[in-house]
């Protein structure tokens, strides 16, 4: 009767041990995707509301804001720019519109780049702000909330 050798077992448990964390990581993000998508109190999901700001505020963007918006989702991993782009722009657009602006000034996108960031997040996104020398100094109070 022929033995299977020890290094293959461990070479099958060391995948094993892969395969699961590997499906772990992956199912934490989809479950973060599936909870944006429940409705909130008032019947419509993160994602709803999203869309709603980006296509109520998608007039107002011009091409100074659309490439200042690169530049604030560029230290955004390439896999998660679109979605963080995504997020970050309904947030903008919101801003703008609250503020009763007829377009997206660069104001706006500080602002709402500040408040759609995580509080988490903070601390990479002000030594973020400094590195490329963008004034934020008459946002400050946002970020002590």
């Amino acid at each position: 009767m022929d033995k299977t050798p020890d290094w293959f077992m461990y070479f099958i448990a060391f995948w094993a041990i892969v395969m699961v964390i590997a499906m772990s990581i992956g199912g934490f993000f989809m479950f973060r995707k599936f909870l944006k998508v429940l409705p909130m109190r008032d019947g419509k999901s993160k994602l709803d509301w999203q869309n709603y700001w980006v296509d109520r505020s998608r007039s107002m963007w011009n091409e100074p804001s659309k490439q200042f918006l690169d530049v604030l989702v560029s230290p955004v991993p390439v896999a998660f720019r679109d979605i963080a782009k995504h997020s970050i722009a309904a947030r903008i657009g919101q801003v703008a519109i609250e503020h009763g602006a007829t377009s997206v000034t660069r104001d706006h996108c500080i602002e709402g780049y500040i408040r759609a960031t995580p509080k988490r997040d903070y601390r990479s996104l002000v030594s973020f702000l400094d590195k490329n020398e963008i004034d934020y100094s008459a946002f400050k109070h946002l970020l002590n909330k």
